[in-house]
């Protein structure tokens, strides 16, 4: 059984739509990466699986239960961290913990929880005091209090600093390991692909791709780069660009910079040499899915321009 499915899958607000028929399969016990710039339609999904708002058209199921029929044992599953979150600023953050518990008749201790997003030392403050970043670690703890099935993260990286970055991925990364799915959405993409088995990219309320990271970068077209810091004349340059799977070469200030695939960069890097050029570093650059997201969204958006021009 799948964890989240939706078919057809719409919501417009005055006849514009900002989700069009999505199509969407989020497999148990899996990362699952919703991405796409502010605006795409990420929350709108979040609040239609949510219950929080009704689509126009589709349906969509969390655990084989329809989200408007069953919206409360929905509810009990799944903790979630909205991208609006907001504290009651009178409450401690044990406080917090204590009320989420006990509106999901769930049991955990507050201090164990909050100990792992860093709030040990907050934990009897009110979170009217927390700093935005704090608030947003309380949010989290409440979203993973009670262990939950599925766990839902609204662009859970906002206004967090590199530490509470690396905090969000560790506690992604142990909800998972635990047995949780989790489906989070982000326009942060470095951060996203070091944590996701799989990916959904967004764009103009349209899914334009899904797959693993390697795949959409595969998919986008995105090359591998090969940077090489060397003395390179005429002679060396023609010679690499001479050499089966290399697309492009261009000089930089440090030398050159070489697109291919992996198959190629040794042969590349040895013609190289041979041809007179010392190899005295070099590194390689995969491409993100930052790179793939932007391909893929151009792509869609010179479709979506020529459907309105015919």
């Amino acid at each position: 059984m799948s964890a989240i499915e939706t078919a057809g899958l719409t919501k417009r607000y005055d006849g514009t739509p900002a989700v069009s028929d999505l199509d969407l399969t989020v497999h148990t016990g899996e990362v699952y990466g919703f991405l796409g710039p502010n605006g795409a339609g990420k929350s709108t999904t979040i609040d239609m699986l949510m219950d929080y708002t009704r689509p126009s058209a589709g349906q969509a199921t969390i655990f084989g239960q329809d989200v408007r029929d069953d919206a409360s044992a929905i509810h009990a599953r799944t903790g979630i961290l909205p991208d609006r979150f907001g504290v009651y600023g009178s409450l401690t953050g044990r406080e917090h913990l204590d009320y989420i518990l006990d509106a999901n008749d769930a049991t955990g201790d507050p201090e164990t929880i909050l100990g792992r997003v860093g709030l040990s030392d907050a934990i009897d403050q009110r979170a009217g005091g927390y700093s935005k970043g704090m608030q947003q670690r309380l949010g989290l703890a409440m979203a993973i209090a009670g262990d939950p099935d599925l766990l839902i993260l609204d662009e859970p990286f906002s206004g967090l600093d590199p530490y509470g970055v690396r905090l969000v991925r560790d506690v992604v990364a142990a909800e998972r390991d635990r047995g949780a799915t989790v489906f989070f959405s982000s326009h942060v993409l470095d951060q996203v692909e070091r944590i996701c088995d799989r990916v959904g990219l967004l764009a103009d309320g349209e899914l334009v791709a899904e797959g693993t990271p390697a795949e959409l970068r595969a998919t986008a077209g995105v090359e591998s780069r090969l940077h090489v810091d060397t003395d390179v004349d005429d002679t060396a340059l023609t010679a690499v660009r001479n050499v089966d799977g290399v697309t492009y070469v261009t000089r930089t200030d440090a030398g050159v910079e070489i697109a291919c695939g992996a198959e190629s960069r040794y042969h590349a890097l040895n013609t190289l040499a041979d041809a007179g050029a010392p190899i005295r570093t070099f590194n390689v650059d995969t491409g993100t899915i930052e790179d793939a997201f932007v391909a893929m969204a151009d792509a869609q958006r010179e479709a979506t321009r020529g459907r309105d021009d015919a």
